[in-house]
């Protein structure tokens, strides 16, 4: 049998392209790599282009494989490709039509590799709309690679400008593009949309507040509010939105903020910083599973100074003293935990009642601070990258780099530790007072009742009770509180 690369064909002038016969099933590939508007117009007219092809030259088309906008450059996987590269070497089909050969490919490797597949699969037919070549001669065999090659370059050079572009934007201020404008924000991805920029403001307020992603996804819902596809709020797409620094007025570039942006804010900087104190918290908290105990991670066992666990049975919810290697507990002590909770809280709404604390649950303490250690953090990452650009010009050495940056990190963790305990005066700010958050209470998620009550009881201490007892002693509550 004559090798793939090396069968000729023979041509009809009129056509410009070979007569052949035989063909059961031809493949069509048609791609764009970019589909700004979404309607798929750029594969359209290749896909009708190749169809016309394929009826001058007798072909049944068995399929159609279609990836759009998606580029054939950037190693990205291409499923469409793929399936019609599996469907030649299985034998579904026995020709190819495309376009021009940089719509098959944009890489010298890659063109190897297809010819390497239809050489084994024994498929000959291979033709081009555009380019006038025949993949199945060695002459066109070796314009191919050579156009191949070329397209490569294109790519190559393109993507170079588009990078350099990219980063002057970014050190602009200006936004980056894309097919799906950001939440908040307008598809010019500057103008801020203030019915949407009120939704940011109220889930960043609840979030400070105490909430959960999950249960501000389940309230977005409710309130009917989709995504910008039209979509439901999931915890990842929430997380991600929060973390934004876009949302903060700030310009991100390769996932580090560079610069302000030329958009308005719609958080301060400052509250940016807090939430992302909040989500690092919580992450080094280890919490994933939805909650269900108000009082977790506040109690400890007055027999060993040990933190108490919540335990579930069948009939009751409780907090146990567990022993082990785990938990390092005297495994001596367990108390029932919903009347234990329903006092607790109550001593918290008391003391929220008491007009000593009315500075606190406005917030001011917290944004005060909390503005302060945010530009005292933007201070030494400017100086992290200070001190990389002077290792980068090699004006400094590693080991210099390293002494310098070591102290910066350390006060960078400790400024975040500040930032994340300042977070939980926000659970207190705007509640009502005079016995209305006691009327509320109940409505309120369990992530917000459990962010109130941390932001007042710094933990209680529960002593010892008497066995078979079947109400809680109060004596045996001892609240170390906060404020």
């Amino acid at each position: 049998m004559v090798p793939f690369a090396e069968q000729g064909g023979v041509y009809d002038p009129s056509l410009m392209c070979p007569l052949v016969s035989g063909v059961r099933a031809a493949a069509i590939y048609a791609r764009i790599s970019s589909d700004t508007e979404g309607k798929a117009l750029g594969v359209a007219r290749q896909l009708e282009d190749c169809r016309r092809l394929a009826e001058r030259v007798g072909w049944t088309i068995g399929q159609e494989y279609v990836d759009n906008d998606l580029s054939a450059y950037s190693g990205k996987r291409r499923h469409a490709y793929e399936q019609m590269l599996a469907d030649l070497a299985e034998g579904r089909r026995d020709a190819v039509v495309c376009y021009h050969v940089d719509r098959l490919t944009r890489r010298p490797v890659e063109l190897e590799q297809f010819v390497a597949t239809v050489d084994a699969a024994g498929v000959r037919q291979v033709r081009f709309v555009s380019g006038n070549m025949d993949l199945g001669t060695g002459d066109g065999l070796l314009i191919g690679r050579i156009m191949a090659a070329v397209a490569a370059n294109e790519s190559a050079a393109k993507s170079r400008r588009m990078r350099r572009k990219w980063d002057q934007n970014a050190a602009q201020g200006l936004p980056h593009g894309g097919s799906t404008r950001p939440f908040g924000f307008d598809a010019d991805r500057i103008t801020v949309r203030p019915d949407e920029a009120d939704v940011v403001r109220q889930v960043v307020a609840r979030y400070l507040a105490g909430e959960s992603l999950r249960s501000l996804c389940t309230w977005l819902g409710e309130e009917n509010v989709p995504t910008v596809t039209g979509g439901q709020w999931r915890s990842p797409t929430l997380r991600g939105l929060l973390r934004s620094g876009r949302i903060a007025g700030l310009r991100e570039h390769r996932g580090e903020v560079v610069g302000p942006a030329q958009w308005q804010a719609i958080i301060s900087p400052a509250d940016r910083d807090r939430v992302l104190a909040r989500m690092t918290e919580r992450a080094t908290s280890g919490r994933r599973t939805p909650r269900r105990y108000v009082l977790s991670g506040l109690l400890r066992c007055g027999r060993c100074g040990g933190k108490l666990f919540a335990s579930p049975r069948e009939a009751s919810r409780r907090y146990v003293c567990l022993p082990g290697p785990d938990h390092r507990g005297c495994g001596r002590l367990t108390v029932v935990a919903e009347p234990l909770e329903d006092f607790l809280v109550e001593a918290v709404l008391q003391r929220l009642d008491g007009p000593e604390l009315a500075d606190v649950m406005a917030g001011q303490r917290g944004d005060a601070g909390a503005g302060e250690l945010s530009d005292g953090l933007a201070g030494d990452e400017a100086q992290l990258q200070e001190l990389a650009e002077m290792f980068g010009k090699q004006e400094i050495s590693a080991k210099e780099w390293r002494a310098a940056r070591e102290p910066i990190e350390r006060r960078m963790k400790d400024r975040r530790r500040q930032l994340a305990v300042l977070t939980r005066t926000d659970a207190l700010a705007d509640l009502p007072g005079g016995g209305q958050l006691r009327a509320q209470w109940g409505g309120l998620s369990l992530s917000r009742q459990a962010a109130i009550v941390a932001a007042v009881i710094d933990h209680a201490v529960i002593g010892p009770g008497q066995r078979g007892a079947r109400s809680l002693d109060p004596s045996r509550v001892e609240a170390i509180w906060r404020v």
